[in-house]
């Protein structure tokens, strides 16, 4: 942790004792883990933040306002007030390699809640630093830095810290990867924005996970062990960076592509116009060779592409992986247009329930987990995650509304681009992670600034 956050007090938050949860007892609700959600043990967990500016100094009882909602909050949430438990099974058969099994136990042991202070940073220095790139103390305002999701067994699942600024406060939250995804993580953030300000829940997470009617066992057996997950270093020289798309320039955008590729019969979206737009100032700053391969990764959402579709509330994992391969010469030798119809025929190719359940299955017969960059193959690769859908911006907890949203520390790798909802409506916000000499040649990209 930077030397300029201090920790104020950590405290653990269950969710209420009313809530019928014995912590002695041993016959507790498990959550068994899907496909969707074992792909992550080796990662790091979601780390985002909410900034916040105020003109007076939180009190107590806000702080304690917090805590308490919280509370209630995980009452209707109890994967997150729960703990995460990894079995390792011996070879049970000759030629038979070790395997393992894990679930979530929601036991109420609780969440953790960390109240820190920051008083020489203010509003100001988060949202218009030096150079524009996001200060590195932004990264002490989070919790569990460089812990595994394979890790938690040790660890709460959820982990929030409130940390005063001089002017603000910043609340980050660490979510175990194995628990949720980018919606599901936004939901439980906008349940707990409206709990806070006395509004009752209007939607309730679906806590039932997702498995085909054949599946024969649960928890899932696969064929790893935890000394199989290799601790890497994290890489020094990068940082990321903001660029906000107004409403205006997104519509040029989405309008230059889509009459670029009129002869496609395709329908580009905006957000495929901007992150086209974004690839190509990469490519371009880079410098690569017109011959080399640039792969695109993008993790898109599944629930309402099954069918039956599953529950908008659904709360896991529920995401497809997939990406596109094209030469850089190719990317840069055409305009957003060309690269914008690859990315749209990956998302729709990934997209039908059939494709959905055969990867599902695919996974069932031969596990495969992440192990970060190296899973795009050795070309320059490029993911995409987060959405500009997710509700950023509403979540008021009694400071007004957010004045910008953070990334942690988490799961830092070259060519990882997050994407959120700007705080003007219509507008969207993609940080980059990037050397810091390509982040600078972006911010002197004319095509790509104009």
């Amino acid at each position: 942790m930077d030397d300029s956050v201090r920790v104020i007090s950590t405290s653990t938050i269950q969710a209420p004792s009313d809530n019928n949860i014995n912590t002695n007892s041993t016959d507790f609700h498990k959550i068994h883990l899907t496909p969707w959600d074992l792909q992550f043990l080796p990662l790091e967990p979601i780390q985002k933040g909410l900034l916040f500016h105020h003109t007076i100094d939180p009190s107590k009882n806000q702080i304690h306002h917090l805590k308490q909602t919280l509370s209630t909050t995980l009452s209707f949430f109890p994967p997150l007030a729960g703990r995460l438990v990894i079995t390792q099974h011996q070879q049970e058969e000759e030629n038979n390699n070790p395997s393992s099994s894990c679930y979530i136990v929601c036991n109420n042991v609780g969440a953790l809640f960390v109240h820190a202070t920051a008083q020489n940073t203010t509003v100001s220095d988060i949202l218009q630093p030096e150079n524009y790139i996001v200060p590195p103390i932004v990264y002490s305002f989070f919790s569990f830095n460089g812990v595994k999701n394979y890790e938690y067994t040790s660890h709460p699942i959820l982990a929030v810290q409130v940390t005063e600024l001089q002017d603000g406060i910043f609340i980050g939250f660490t979510l175990n990867h194995l628990a949720s995804d980018g919606k599901s993580f936004w939901h439980f953030i906008n349940s707990w924005s409206q709990i806070s300000r006395g509004v009752s829940l209007n939607k309730h997470p679906s806590l039932q996970r997702w498995f085909p009617n054949d599946i024969h066992q649960l928890p899932i057996r696969f064929p790893f062990t935890t000394d199989q997950f290799t601790q890497t270093s994290k890489p020094t020289n990068l940082g990321e960076r903001v660029f906000h798309f107004t409403k205006e320039k997104i519509a040029e955008l989405k309008s230059k592509a889509n009459t670029e590729t009129e002869t496609e019969n395709i329908t580009i979206s905006s957000l495929q116009a901007v992150l086209s737009h974004v690839l190509r100032s990469v490519v371009r700053c880079e410098r690569l060779d017109p011959q080399e391969d640039v792969c695109y990764g993008l993790l898109i959402g599944v629930r309402a592409k099954m069918i039956p579709p599953l529950e908008d509330e659904y709360f896991g994992n529920a995401i497809a992986v997939c990406g596109f391969t094209m030469k850089a010469g190719e990317i840069l030798g055409s305009g957003i247009g060309k690269v914008a119809v690859e990315m749209n025929k990956t998302i729709s190719v990934n997209s039908d329930d059939e494709k959905i359940k055969n990867s599902y299955d695919s996974w069932l017969r031969k596990p495969k987990l992440f192990t970060g960059g190296s899973d795009l193959t050795s070309c320059y690769s490029l993911t995409t995650n987060s959405s500009p859908r997710f509700d950023v911006y509403g979540n008021d907890f009694g400071w007004g509304k957010p004045v910008a949203v953070r990334c942690g520390g988490a799961n830092k790798r070259n060519g990882k681009i997050s994407v959120f909802a700007g705080a003007e409506e219509g507008s969207i916000d993609v940080l980059p992670c990037l050397r810091y000499e390509i982040l600078e040649a972006m911010g002197n990209d004319t095509e790509f600034l104009h």
